[in-house]
């Protein structure tokens, strides 16, 4: 008998109940990982990941050569707006030259209109590509520390008495106060 109530006492007794509860804790980490933290280290590592794929993309300011090419690459989309405009004038301007010349073109075997295709895409899809990484992404978010654990404010403490109350006898029984 007194066994039993030496053991009644002791897990009755102030703070064992929470001691009991994290020792309960420990072991079953010690056989199924922390979901919670997991998911911390998993985001951790995305973040930093995305942090390092996003450095390899910032670059510094170009030269006037960078310029120039910028500016012959802005060239081609104009010229194919004009050039087809300019086509329609000539049609108008000279009916049986342009015959000829469509003709000409009627005689360009499919796969080189393919090829002419596959040569255009990629490059309007790269230059496109090219700028919208070069726009930048977001700013990364501040960095936590390793054992960083979000805490209760003193604030949300005042605004909710029995939060303040459950707050004051957690402390007690931890031995803070």
């Amino acid at each position: 008998m007194g066994l039993i109530r030496t053991l009644l006492r002791g897990l009755f007794r102030p703070g064992s109940l929470v001691e009991a509860g994290q020792a309960v804790t420990q072991v079953a980490d010690a056989f199924r990982p922390n979901a919670t933290r997991q998911m911390e280290l998993g985001h951790d590592a995305f973040a930093a990941t995305q942090a390092a794929y996003a450095a390899e993309f910032q670059h510094g300011r170009g030269g006037r050569f960078d310029a120039f090419v910028n500016g012959l690459n802005r060239l081609p989309r104009p010229a194919l707006a004009l050039g087809t405009l300019g086509l329609f004038v000539y049609a108008m301007a000279d009916p049986a030259g342009f015959t000829l010349r469509m003709s000409g073109l009627a005689t360009v075997p499919e796969p080189l209109w393919w090829l002419l295709g596959a040569v255009v895409a990629f490059y309007f899809g790269a230059r496109e590509t090219h700028y919208r990484r070069e726009a930048g992404s977001p700013p990364p978010p501040p960095a936590l520390s390793a054992n960083a654990q979000p805490a209760l404010s003193d604030a949300a403490a005042r605004a909710n008495p029995a939060l303040a109350d459950w707050m004051a006898q957690a402390n007690e029984n931890r031995g803070l106060d």
